[in-house]
């Protein structure tokens, strides 16, 4: 069977979590397929072959093209030219890891995964250029088109439901998964922890958020339930606020709530950090903190489970079904509860430990292992 994935979202050095959803199943999927023949797609009108993973497998091949992306993509959108399946020289299906313009031929069965619809049910959470880019590529036609939908979670499957009217048997939930081999629990005398913290001039004790820097993963709300739990606590002199994670959109004002605060000489913006970094920065913090107001599933807060490190997260959308009883789940509106979750975990150290416990039994249902071999059952079925 050949098979085409549009692979787009790889060109980039430095990967959102969309990417790190399409690399991480590659790459296990080509591990454990030789039988059926991969055609990865991708256009850029630059050389990013140096960026493209390093896919050295005898069946998979790069189909590499140098159009103009807003021609190309107006192609796709008005004329529905050129067919995606000619450009790659024919396949029996195509996968899209994620939404992006396309124009493809109707007998091809076409596969695609969704991992939340925050677009849809927070716009305001998003610039004005991101909802245009949206409604060009006219979201629930695309999905509609597509004979096999994945959903990252339960709570995708249900909004596509809900929000799309889509046939329940056209969706089937598959977890991604975390590499066990990256983020793991390492040994406190592990001579590179205090490399990155030297590099990353990071404090001795801090609580950290890693992710985009935009509004929806609610970075004000950490920062200024931040604020009230450092003037309630005054023997917590010492504990900084590390957020780390790449510039996004609308984040003009997270970085002005920064300023502002009381304490802004403790709060900290990193920046984007390297993959292979990111485990020795869940084991130097003290706990994770995740309130977002809305994921479709969120790796993060798994990665920092891994590393043995507790989990303050929503309560919402997949955060309950991802986490269960493992994370301590907080409402994202509230502030008094986000900062009393910082004070239950910092001072009760039989509570910490038993979320530490827990994650770690939490994160063994997810692997890209397992991930890549039920994507692969829904692909060729």
């Amino acid at each position: 069977m050949k098979i085409g994935i549009d692979i787009r979202c790889l060109m980039s050095p430095y990967y959102s979590g969309v990417a790190q959803y399409t690399y991480n199943l590659l790459n296990n999927l080509f591990k454990i397929d030789k039988n059926n023949q991969y055609k990865l797609f991708y256009n850029s009108s630059q050389d990013v072959t140096a960026n493209l993973p390093k896919f050295d497998y005898n069946n998979v091949e790069f189909y590499g093209f140098n159009y103009p992306n807003k021609l190309l993509n107006s192609l796709f959108l008005f004329i529905n030219y050129p067919e995606i399946e000619k450009l790659i020289k024919g396949c029996d299906a195509f996968f899209l890891p994620n939404l992006n313009f396309c124009a493809w031929q109707k007998i091809t069965t076409k596969i695609i995964t969704i991992h939340d619809l925050s677009f849809k049910i927070f716009p305001h959470f998003f610039s004005l250029k991101q909802r245009l880019w949206h409604r060009f590529i006219r979201p629930k036609n695309l999905i509609s088109q597509c004979s096999k939908i994945i959903a990252d979670s339960q709570n995708t499957k249900n909004d596509l439901l809900n929000y799309y009217q889509l046939p329940e048997q056209k969706i089937k939930v598959i977890y991604p998964g975390i590499d066990r081999e990256i983020y793991r629990k390492i040994d406190v005398s592990n001579f590179k922890l205090q490399a990155i913290k030297k590099q990353y001039n990071l404090p001795d004790k801090f609580i950290l958020y890693l992710g985009t820097i935009e509004p929806r993963k609610n970075i004000t709300g950490i920062i200024e339930a931040f604020d009230l739990f450092k003037s309630q606590n005054e023997q917590f002199v010492d504990l900084n606020l590390v957020i780390v994670g790449s510039k996004g959109w609308k984040s003009k004002k997270i970085f002005q709530t920064a300023e502002n605060s009381s304490f802004s000489d403790q709060i900290h913006f990193i920046g984007y950090i390297a993959e292979e970094h990111k485990p020795f920065f869940y084991h130097l913090a003290e706990l994770f903190v995740f309130p977002s107001f809305y994921e479709g599933f969120g790796l993060p807060v798994l990665e920092a489970q891994a590393c043995a490190l507790p989990v303050i997260a929503g309560l919402n959308s997949s955060f309950p079904e991802i986490l269960k009883n493992s994370a301590l789940l907080v409402n994202p509106d509230n502030l008094t509860e986000i900062a009393q979750g910082f004070t239950q975990i910092l001072t009760q150290q039989d509570f910490k430990q038993a979320l530490i416990a827990k994650g770690l039994e939490n994160v063994e249902r997810f692997s890209w292992q397992k991930c890549a071999q039920e994507t692969l059952n829904y692909l060729v079925t």
